[in-house]
């Protein structure tokens, strides 16, 4: 059980994001600095991607998109899961993919922080 192609790649081009699998082959986790900020699992009938969101913004999106709904096993005020069976734009996902990941990457230490800005050149929104 793999993400698609396009949705791998996009999460895994992101600085300094390893893939693990911590709870069996079929759920993909996807950190940071050993910071989880995805976790992509699915099902006979569904795809499903969970990131973390800020809270008031998580709101926004359920109300916004059906295909958004509280964080599957996980602390649904801080988390969404992203179905991804339905119509929800492949911008959107990866929209909110880049959110949850700078909620991460902005909690880090500063050592790491400013590690991480030299080595990748992208993150120059990194403070």
């Amino acid at each position: 059980m793999n993400p698609n192609k396009a949705l791998h790649q996009y999460l895994i081009n992101l600085p300094a994001v390893l893939l693990d699998y911590p709870f069996g082959d079929d759920i993909h986790v996807y950190k940071v600095e050993g910071k989880v900020f995805a976790i992509y699992f699915q099902d006979a009938n569904s795809r499903r991607l969970n990131l973390k969101c800020d809270p008031v913004l998580a709101e926004q999106l359920r109300s916004v998109f059906s295909e958004v709904t509280p964080g599957y096993h996980m602390n649904k005020k801080h988390w969404n899961t992203l179905d991804l069976t339905g119509d929800l734009p492949q911008s959107e996902v990866f929209k909110q993919i880049d959110h949850s990941y700078a909620l991460i990457v902005k909690k880090l230490p500063k050592a790491v922080k400013q590690r991480l800005r030299i080595q990748h050149e992208s993150l120059t929104w990194l403070s």
